[in-house]
């Protein structure tokens, strides 16, 4: 089933998608279901693949994944087992697995570019395979950074299977949580896939941090969410939002009760500066990054500060 939902404002392009897209996938338990957003017109679209946090499926994060295919990128966005939509039970014999299988997913999807292109009328032949990025936030975060180079610690303490892709240039990772040294001891006996390490996380990426954002999970205060600018190598940039708490203003959807610091200009900034990041990342010439970064920093009266390395 697809849908033929356009979309469009006078000062952009008419985007067009369609949903679900099925890739099989042995193993999983469960076809893949994928959502693909791009803009109706334009060649050469650069990719982005966005994986989705906790509970949600490839219906969220409109406010992102509408923007970003209006501003003429291709908008890539699986449906991961976890999912309200699937409703696995908690005994569910894969759930001990799910952070893996979301890696498997995110590749899958692009092993299966030829697949996703031919679902959508008129857009076979228009994406940029040599322009590929990726993006999540909270577990989706986690489970994008992987491709980017980071690792899982096991319990000796050792960098675990090295999941990057090279074919990833870039990505934008949105309340991404810190160090496992810093889990409570509940968090640490039931996720113990949330032991992770910068290190290795190579690939350029523009971190998102909200200063007000509290988790359960951690025994620290919202630093606990700048470890990933911290403790990887460069190139990072670290956006910190001033009074953003976990859903950094409402990335997740519109008027959803899940947003607990609801803020539409907060929410039009990360659009702004996610797109930038991405388009200049994969365009070196484009100067579209510089000049977001430099507005930032010049306005008055600023939602949040950037840092770089």
């Amino acid at each position: 089933m697809s849908d033929s939902n356009l979309a469009a404002t006078q000062k952009s392009p008419m985007v067009v998608s369609a949903q679900p897209v099925v890739l099989p996938a042995a193993g999983r338990g469960q076809d893949l279901q994928v959502r693909v957003a791009a803009p109706a017109t334009g060649g050469d679209l650069p990719v982005i693949v966005f994986s989705h946090g906790f509970g949600w499926s490839m219906n969220g994060y409109a406010p992102l994944a509408d923007y970003w295919a209006a501003h003429g990128f291709a908008v890539l966005q699986p449906t991961h087992l976890d999912s309200r939509t699937l409703a696995l039970p908690a005994d569910d014999p894969r759930t001990p697995r799910i952070w893996r299988i979301r890696i498997d997913d995110l590749t899958r999807v692009l092993d299966e570019l030829d697949t996703l292109e031919a679902a959508v009328p008129g857009l076979a032949g228009r994406l940029d395979r040599d322009r590929i990025t990726v993006a999540g936030h909270s577990w989706g975060a986690q489970t994008a950074s992987t491709l980017l180079g980071a690792r899982v610690l096991d319990a000796d303490g050792l960098p675990g299977e090295d999941m990057s892709d090279p074919r990833v240039k870039a990505g934008v990772l949105l309340a991404l949580t810190g160090l496992g040294d810093d889990l409570t001891p509940f968090a640490a006996e039931h996720f113990p896939f949330m032991k992770p390490s910068f290190a290795t996380m190579t690939t350029p990426a523009l971190i998102v941090a909200g200063d007000n954002d509290r988790s359960h999970l951690s025994t620290r205060g919202p630093d606990w969410f700048t470890d990933p600018f911290t403790y990887s190598p460069a190139d990072k940039s670290l956006l910190t939002l001033s009074g953003a708490e976990h859903s950094l203003g409402g990335i997740a959807g519109y008027e959803v009760a899940e947003t607990t610091d609801e803020n539409p200009a907060r929410v039009a900034l990360i659009q702004r500066l996610t797109s930038a990041f991405l388009r200049s990342a994969v365009h070196p010439d484009d100067t579209s990054w510089k000049e977001a970064a430099a507005a930032l920093a010049e306005d008055p009266e600023p939602l949040g500060t950037l840092a770089s390395k």
